[in-house]
């Protein structure tokens, strides 16, 4: 099935890259998804909103040579529809560092409270 410039269809990513992302398009054909291209507003890791493997709905921009395609996820509605109210994935080893990182926080806040109630108790101050 030939494609064409404007169209929009499905796509699956097939490799990230620092600047973008590589989309296989039904056709066989592929294309490169810009990082400015992937979602509304500021992209800092492609990673945070792609996947491999990831199905995705893609405007064609261009056909950059016969086979390759600049793409777009952001200019079709249900890229924006679908990213809408939606935060940005995160990869597990982030969320776990949080999650470490918080409960070290809190146990840590926990005992300077604890620590300064015993004082106060005693009558010592802050």
């Amino acid at each position: 099935m030939p494609v064409s410039v404007s169209e929009v269809i499905e796509g699956t990513v097939t490799k990230l890259l620092p600047y973008g992302a590589v989309v296989e398009l039904p056709d066989s054909t592929t294309g490169l998804v810009h990082i400015s291209e992937i979602a509304e507003g500021y992209v800092e890791q492609v990673s945070d909103h792609l996947r491999e493997g990831d199905v995705v709905r893609v405007k064609l921009l261009a056909e950059k040579e016969p086979g390759r395609w600049e793409l777009s996820i952001k200019q079709t509605e249900a890229g924006t529809a679908s990213r809408a109210g939606r935060a940005p994935r995160r990869p597990r080893a982030v969320e776990e560092d949080f999650e470490r990182r918080l409960t070290e926080f809190m146990q840590k806040s926990n005992r300077r409270q604890n620590e300064i109630r015993r004082r106060a108790a005693r009558g010592g101050g802050y």
